[in-house]
């Protein structure tokens, strides 16, 4: 059997990176490794982590596209859901994410908004779907 056990990102500051998204979504803190290389978030059956730049670098060896808010983002996103996607995305903004779409209600019956976290990764906040 296999599990969906992680999503990794790569940042400059794991517990900058932690901060934020405890600030903007109310998560919590599962633990940071000395040393701010790795960290991890309680979301639930799979893990939401954050690795340093540094860490990931030594594990792949021909690089990576590190993220930026400078960029376009990357072809992925991580979601939270919410029945209230405006107050989430205010709150979100406020800590320091960066606005991409309004909330908007899609075809499928979904309430959707997009932010850009500190480091630039893209974040959907959306409505349960049924």
């Amino acid at each position: 059997m296999i599990t969906f056990a992680y999503t990794i990102l790569y940042v400059q500051d794991v517990e900058k990176s932690i901060s934020f998204y405890e600030r903007a979504f109310d998560l919590k803190r599962k633990f940071i490794v000395p040393g701010n290389s790795y960290g991890e978030l309680i979301t639930g059956a799979t893990t939401l982590s954050f690795a340093s730049i540094e860490q990931a670098s030594s594990n792949l060896k021909d690089g990576f596209i590190e993220s930026s808010v400078k960029n376009k983002p990357q072809a992925f996103e991580i979601a939270f859901a919410t029945d209230d996607v405006g107050k989430v995305c205010k709150r979100a903004i406020q800590e320091g994410a960066i606005a991409e779409s309004e909330p908007a209600f899609k075809s499928h019956g979904q309430t959707v908004a997009y932010v850009r976290d500190p480091d630039g990764f893209l974040i959907e906040i959306c409505t349960p779907m049924d």
